[in-house]
């Protein structure tokens, strides 16, 4: 039986594993947006059927998936899943995760944000003239790098209410919905003449220092 207690916070360990392969990172992005059945998304993906309905169940047992209805298609039932939600990204949780977890959830969100922003790219999404790419350095003192976090997350806030007040309007003119992708991100820079800095290495229950995996 699946796991059904909900996932609500990113420090929760299913969470963590969920994330941990970048299929499973792919699969909760498309069945954010629409139900799919594995067969659907195996062809999608161009991905062995196998292999996808073994991370679909994953993610079900995690309690990730809900499953939403079947249909009949040459003799056999597909099973037809949508995402249950996302996991909240506070302040307290982020704090909470060690070094590893927070890099397996970097890994799994900058992966997301640069296949999402390659595919739109490549079919027009930068075309219109309103769309916008930068990156930006800059140099700040303390009390700067606090006000441009806290503006960060003003302006993230205001996002979700320009989504709000469009709904609206989509429901009265449903042709009129346009997706929009948009990443913040903020975060102290590693200069690019800068040398990497070492890998800390996943240590198990003996002290003993191992590469990490994911399933």
């Amino acid at each position: 039986m699946p796991n059904q207690e909900p996932v609500t916070t990113i420090a929760d360990p299913r969470w963590l594993r969920a994330i941990s392969h970048p299929i499973r990172v792919r699969l909760l992005a498309m069945l954010d947006e629409e139900p799919a059945s594995p067969v659907i998304l195996a062809a999608k993906l161009d991905q062995p059927l196998g292999t996808v309905a073994y991370h679909v169940r994953t993610l079900y047992d995690l309690g990730l998936l809900k499953l939403v209805s079947t249909r009949q298609r040459r003799g056999a039932t597909e099973h037809y899943y949508r995402t249950t939600g996302h996991p909240a990204l506070t302040d307290d949780a982020w704090e909470g995760l060690d070094a590893i977890s927070k890099q397996r959830l970097l890994t799994a969100l900058i992966a997301k944000a640069t296949d999402y922003a390659t595919r739109s790219a490549a079919a027009g999404g930068f075309d219109a003239g309103e769309a916008h790419i930068s990156t930006e350095t800059l140099t700040l003192d303390p009390e700067g790098w606090t006000t441009l976090a806290r503006d960060t997350r003003a302006w993230l806030a205001r996002a979700r209410e320009v989504e709000q007040e469009s709904a609206a309007r989509i429901a009265e003119d449903p042709e009129s919905a346009v997706t929009a992708g948009m990443t913040l991100m903020l975060f102290r820079a590693l200069p690019f003449s800068a040398e990497l800095p070492e890998p800390t290495p996943v240590v198990d229950a003996e002290g003993n220092g191992r590469p990490e995996a994911s399933d």
